[in-house]
């Protein structure tokens, strides 16, 4: 099961912090484990009384988790103040893990959720390591220093808080528009998003839009496409909102799996997943390519690297054991996804490849096997695709494998291609 880690406050009234976010993210099949930061007695009119965890409970929580799942992706909530902040910072920095940070600062009934010592630590300790933030237009104008009331300010304010090479969903709930344009600040260029305004947000709004994105992350897409995704399902949570109390209507986060998990994507991204810890076991480490190795493996009919699904930042070798980059999305292999795309065009049945380092000997190995191999004409100013397509046309049948053993490069590699990962390394283990 795909697991997300939320590190965030109790609500009594169940409609927004840790309670929405374990909702939020089982509505996209994704289970949260959860590390509890401060207990508020607090209902649809108003938030009564808070209770920060002590730092220790704090730390104790995030090493219970951390130390035993499989955690994908990590969102933060509420943390009340840079006690707390520093732990979770010290904890989360040196993972390789998508961190969304939801700067919790008011709750939607209008009261404070942070003491005065939060925001400083926020800014100059939390963002720089998170990749995305996502903050309303108070928490943007508090976290930039200025007031937004332009789209020049947006730009600017999003530039300040990015400053760092940490994205930005800058969200214009708040903001006097006709509808809902929410900016998405990525690699200094802003993408516009926008939604009819509905008729009021309701409590636990952007609890629920961070979770989403989260567990969307969890589930291997890549930034732009999980923010896109949730901020579907956050409109369609708003505009079925419900009352439960007297004060704030509540967002209805408990949307049907059916209607929003793609089954297609996440049984490609579990068989992925499966064929990269059998490589991480078994593959001796002098098959690894020198820049690292990957396995590629795309949508029926893809039409692009946003469709296929690879290790971030691959495979390599770390003092003598092959170790994981990141986790499996989408989109983050584009080089591979071009050879691949290539190899489609031919054979639609092919959707799998995987790199492993070039050598004489194993492209007579993987002959001898009986398996058609193609070789790889590097040409200046051609393209990798083309110089893919020109390896395949050599063929009379579409090769198994393109191999590269006749330039001099020192990142040389061979190409083993299949319909799916058990396929690849089926053919890969027959050599072995």
């Amino acid at each position: 099961m795909r697991t997300a880690l939320t590190v965030a406050g109790s609500d009594s009234v169940g409609g927004a912090g840790i309670q929405t976010d374990i909702k939020a993210m089982a509505s996209v099949g994704v289970h949260a484990v959860t590390v509890i930061t401060a207990v508020t007695a607090q209902n649809t009119c108003k938030v009564s009384r808070i209770f920060p965890m002590p730092a220790d409970m704090v730390q104790a929580q995030l090493d219970a988790v951390l130390s035993d799942c499989n955690i994908r992706a990590v969102k933060t909530g509420m943390l009340y103040s840079a006690e707390i902040v520093n732990v979770v910072t010290d904890a989360l920095e040196d993972r390789q893990v998508s961190l969304i940070v939801d700067p919790v600062m008011v709750a939607t009934v209008g009261d404070s959720l942070c003491d005065a010592t939060y925001v400083r630590a926020l800014r100059e300790k939390l963002l720089p390591i998170c990749e995305l933030v996502t903050p309303n237009l108070y928490e943007a104008e508090v976290l930039s220093n200025m007031k937004i009331r332009s789209e020049n300010d947006v730009s600017y304010a999003c530039e300040v808080m990015g400053k760092e090479g940490t994205s930005v969903l800058l969200k214009g709930g708040h903001m006097d528009t006709r509808e809902v344009i929410d900016y998405l600040y990525l690699s200094s260029e802003i993408m516009r998003i926008r939604n009819p305004r509905l008729a009021t947000a309701g409590h636990g709004s952007g609890c629920a839009l961070s979770s989403f994105i989260t567990a969307n992350m969890a589930n291997g897409l890549d930034l732009v496409n999980a923010v896109l995704e949730s901020r579907k399902l956050e409109q369609q949570a708003i505009a079925t909102q419900y009352r439960i109390g007297k004060g704030a209507p509540v967002v209805n986060t408990r949307l049907s799996t059916a209607e929003n998990k793609d089954t297609v994507v996440f049984d490609l991204l579990d068989k992925l997943d499966t064929a990269v810890s059998q490589i991480l076991r078994l593959l001796p480490t002098e098959l690894v390519p020198r820049n690292g190795l990957n396995m590629a493996y795309a949508m029926p009919e893809a039409a692009g690297p946003e469709q296929i699904a690879a290790v971030d930042k691959r495979i390599k070798v770390h003092n003598g054991t092959l170790v994981r980059g990141g986790q499996v999305r989408f989109g983050t292999a584009e080089h591979m996804s071009y050879v691949l795309l290539e190899a489609m065009h031919t054979n639609p049945e092919v959707r799998c490849m995987m790199n492993i380092a070039s050598s004489i000997e194993m492209v007579d190995d993987l002959r001898d096997a009986g398996y058609t191999v193609a070789k790889l004409e590097r040409k200046e100013g051609l393209g990798i695709a083309a110089m893919t397509r020109a390896a395949i046309d050599s063929c009379p049948k579409f090769p198994d494998v393109i191999a590269d053993v006749g330039s001099r490069r020192s990142d040389k590699t061979i190409n083993i291609f299949g319909t799916d990962p058990q396929d690849v390394l089926k053919k890969l283990n027959t050599v072995l």
